[in-house]
């Protein structure tokens, strides 16, 4: 089947279930520039620890950058400790005290930032709490980050949450391809021989399929003749963004507001206002402002979000 009668093809589909294909708004995001910096700093580092140590570099620097706040907390300058880790015992290096638990916290002083990212890696890899965690997919930094939250890694009840923000805000998920190095080549796959394999549904008067193992966005673009652009906007994701087993992948623009009766939904751990705005079909920049929200808010477990 040739590109322009698939595309007829793919058309006609969507018209007979009652569907009209409207471009979306891209979703502005504001990078801070020393998340930036910190980021093509210490990418590379946290690339080379997954290939040691099988721990996602996108969950190493998101951790990086939250623990630290991007290298620049007191902490983090007085004694090169980007990921938080106090002293615990046996530890036998220098030692450097703060605020945290109690007001004069034992944490582990390295001599470089390097040897930090370093004893970080061997800490979730030698301690029996985090040994789950292995078992999952290296592309998987969203059940990475609720593991760390439920094993106990920090007592912060959004601590899951903020690491998806920051992995989606920054697209540190990029990270995890062993190949990227953070270059801005627009080179693409070539999908041209894909056959069909997806079956198109339609919830909440919207049309999707459901991703399956090895998806991409270009993959399904290309699968139903449309143009990768487009999905990224109707999905508010942007380029490189990983699909998962399951995900829905809208062919259309979403909603200003959920579908009675859905009025509000409660926060579960692992959640990211993404994964709530696609469940209930509600576009990403609405799902904010009906809840009065910044693009820095980190949904919290327990939070009640509205939806309509």
């Amino acid at each position: 089947m040739n590109y322009n009668h698939k595309y007829r093809y793919i058309f006609t589909l969507l018209i007979l279930i009652g569907t009209i294909i409207v471009p979306n708004e891209a979703l502005g995001q504001t990078r801070l520039r020393i998340y930036n910096n910190y980021i093509n700093t210490y990418a590379p580092i946290a690339q080379r620890n997954m290939a040691d140590y099988k721990i996602p570099a996108s969950i190493t620097l998101a951790q990086g950058l939250l623990e630290s706040g991007a290298g620049m907390s007191d902490l983090s300058k007085r004694s090169n400790n980007h990921f938080g880790i106090k002293c615990h015992n046996g530890w036998r290096g220098e030692k450097a005290y703060a605020a945290d638990d109690s007001p004069n916290d034992c944490f582990r002083k390295y001599k470089r930032v390097e040897d930090s990212y370093e004893d970080h890696a061997q800490f979730l890899a030698n301690n029996i709490r985090y040994r789950d965690l292995f078992k999952l997919r290296i592309t998987d930094y969203m059940g990475w980050a609720r593991g760390l939250q439920k094993s106990g890694y920090a007592t912060d009840r959004a601590y899951a949450n903020k690491l998806i923000k920051l992995i989606e805000d920054y697209e540190l998920y990029k990270y995890d391809n062993k190949s990227y190095k953070g270059s801005n080549s627009t080179a693409k796959p070539d999908y041209s021989n894909i056959n069909w394999t997806h079956q198109p549904y339609k919830t909440h008067d919207l049309v999707y399929v459901i991703a399956v193992n090895g998806d991409t966005y270009g993959s399904i673009a290309n699968e139903f003749g449309f143009k990768e652009k487009h999905l990224l906007k109707y999905n508010d994701v942007e380029a490189g963004f990983p699909l998962f087993e399951g995900d829905i992948v809208y062919f259309q623009k979403k909603k200003a507001r959920a579908d009675e009766p859905y009025y509000s939904h409660v926060i579960q751990i692992g959640e990211s206002m993404h994964s709530i705005s696609q469940k209930y079909g509600i576009r990403l920049r609405e799902l904010y402002r009906l809840n009065k929200k910044s693009y820095k808010y980190v949904p919290e477990e327990g939070d009640k979000l509205k939806l309509r």
